[in-house]
């Protein structure tokens, strides 16, 4: 298997990667065969998974120009992935020239692949760190750099939740970035559920065993009620914990494909 020149070294190419995955979905090109074979294998099950990453990034763009719309100019976006076009630090930074974003992420293509794309940009920052350890994230020196937690940030977990199961304790990990957040900070989430899904259960089920067993990465679909909970100690602005296409759309969502309204999308705000 030959090593593309992008590829960092020490990494294991022969493993496939969720953040590459996503990239692969999207249209990318910072992904490997094995990444692609784990995709294709998914997708026989739900077909629909690139409509769904689409939507999920469509949703995110809308989420930051809402943010820059009630006067945030900090965005702390972990689990941001590989960089593809219409990231947010594009989005915010075009809204808002001077805006200042920080990606967190533990897969290392993707934090070399978004060093390599920033460089030159000072109002960005990337951070090789996990959510699952927030005071990695909260105490790394390039965050405190960039950001300052005094003032409202807009903190996004946008598809990465799913990916933490229960016994990693996520709801904790979000409190504790929650609490060190600013009053008038935003939080974005989006989250995979089976609810909405237009396939029977159990088909859907075929795609989060490929996660489990080729990509050794759980995907955890949690029911509505479960991702509200993410949202304790904000307030849930209009229009609620609403599937992909409901949120603020720009266009009718009557011509959706059916698969954008599977999992759960929101934005809350603290008090």
């Amino acid at each position: 298997m030959e090593r593309p020149a992008w590829a960092p070294q020490g990494i294991d190419i022969s493993v496939p990667s969720v953040s590459r995955i996503y990239d692969y979905y999207l249209g990318g090109s910072h992904n490997f065969e094995v990444d692609r074979e784990a995709a294709r294998k998914a997708m026989e099950f739900l077909p629909g998974l690139p409509k769904i990453m689409q939507a999920n990034r469509a949703f995110m763009r809308r989420a930051v120009r809402y943010a820059v719309d009630e006067g945030l100019t900090q965005f702390l976006d972990i689990g941001s992935g590989i960089p593809t076009f219409g990231n947010v630090h594009e989005v915010a930074q075009q809204a808002s020239p001077g805006a200042r974003v920080a990606y967190v992420d533990h897969d290392p293509v993707a934090v070399a692949h978004s060093r390599a794309v920033l460089d030159g940009n000072p109002d960005t920052t990337v951070v090789a760190a996990d959510l699952r350890k927030p005071q990695d994230i909260l105490r790394s020196p390039e965050i405190g750099e960039l950001l300052d937690l005094e003032r409202p940030v807009a903190l996004l977990l946008v598809a990465v939740l799913h990916f933490i199961e229960d016994v990693d304790d996520p709801y904790g990990a979000v409190a504790e970035l929650s609490e060190a957040l600013a009053p008038g900070s935003l939080l974005v989430v989006t989250h995979a559920s089976f609810e909405g899904v237009p396939v029977p259960t159990g088909q859907a089920g075929g795609a989060v065993d490929v996660y489990r067993n080729e990509v050794r990465n759980p995907l955890i679909m949690r029911s509505r009620e479960q991702i509200t909970r993410f949202f304790q100690g904000f307030e849930v602005v209009e229009p609620g914990i609403v599937p992909m296409p409901v949120w603020r759309p720009q266009d009718p969502t009557e011509d959706e494909d059916p698969f954008t309204f599977a999992g759960y999308v929101g934005v809350g705000r603290k008090a």
